[in-house]
């Protein structure tokens, strides 16, 4: 059943993708700023219960419906399986930051594509020059489609097998968001923020995401430059400040041959690469900060793009066999 609803709802989200506007995200930001105007009054162990109520809540209740709905209806269950996956993953839920970005470059504006990504991820790139925009394009996008994608993918697999349906997409896509919510609040807003609280659904976001982050780069390797891949994931993936975030960037630099990470102003993307931080070079064999490879081109995006595709094609592919194997046996 896991296949055929990741592969139903893929479909789904190409045909009919939700708006970039829509009241499922909107509902999601009135949820978690709720939950941290009830339950936060400022102690470390209300960081515990806002997470609780937040990310493990709405995944008990999904897990709750799909068991309900399972024991009267396999095809209902399947459907319910379809329309949580068509919520928690796609790439059409960040594709058109992408799309408009890339076309916006083509056509040579750079000052729209600057603007676009300044929108999408809340930093300032009007300074960028357009290899620096580029580069950051590349990596943004990377993380994205692991977050919308293979990471939501692996934890609806897993948790799938368990018998709990859609709850595992769902966990992993709120834990996400609520440390995004919060790391957004505190940096982008200036708003006040319990300090524990948000570092404790990053710490917990980083725990979910430890394993599907290794396994999106061994994807990026298998369907990419593989040894390439291979060794920039053991020697470049320090160059970031968060350590699941630089084993898929360093992974997919190699795969691809581009080069990634940077000695960027600081303040530009301060949650990024290490020389993002005090605008110090990273300590690295790379005397740059960089990756190895050819700077960011054009022609790069394409790559990229083509590189997550043949990575969700693997991955869909070995869940096809295991699923045959599982029916035969």
């Amino acid at each position: 059943m896991s296949f055929f609803a990741v592969l139903f709802a893929l479909l789904l989200e190409q045909l009919k993708p939700l708006p970039r506007d829509n009241r499922i995200h909107d509902a999601l930001q009135g949820w978690v700023g709720w939950t941290g105007r009830s339950f936060d009054a400022g102690k470390p162990h209300h960081a515990w219960v806002v997470w609780t109520i937040a990310v493990v809540v709405p995944a008990f209740l999904t897990g709750g419906v799909f068991l309900a709905v399972r024991h009267y209806s396999l095809v209902l269950a399947l459907v319910v399986n379809v329309a949580v996956l068509y919520l928690t993953l796609g790439f059409r839920q960040f594709s058109h930051y992408f799309t408009d970005i890339r076309d916006a470059l083509e056509r040579g504006d750079e000052s729209a594509a600057r603007n676009l990504l300044a929108e999408w991820r809340h930093l300032d790139a009007s300074e960028l020059p357009r290899t620096e925009l580029l580069r950051h394009v590349i990596e943004h996008s990377l993380l994205a489609a692991h977050r919308h994608v293979f990471g939501v993918f692996f934890w609806f697999v897993v948790v799938s097998a368990l018998g709990f349906g859609p709850a595992g997409a769902v966990l992993y896509r709120m834990a996400e968001f609520v440390s995004r919510y919060w790391a957004y609040r505190h940096r982008a807003l200036d708003a006040p923020v319990n300090e524990r609280l948000r570092d404790l659904v990053q710490h917990l976001f980083n725990l979910l995401d430890h394993v599907p982050a290794r396994l999106t780069a061994f994807g990026f390797a298998v369907v990419g430059n593989f040894e390439e891949a291979v060794n920039g994931w053991r020697r470049d993936a320090g160059l970031w400040k968060h350590p699941n975030e630089g084993i898929i960037l360093a992974a997919a630099a190699g795969a691809v041959g581009v080069q990634l990470g940077g000695s960027a102003p600081p303040g530009v993307t301060p949650d990024r690469s290490k020389t993002f931080v005090d605008g110090t070079e990273a300590d690295s064999a790379n005397a740059e900060g960089s990756t190895p490879g050819l700077p960011p081109q054009s022609g790069h995006l394409q790559s990229m793009v083509a590189l997550v595709w043949r990575s969700v094609v693997l991955w869909m592919l070995l869940v096809a066999l295991l699923t045959l194997a599982n029916v035969i046996g």
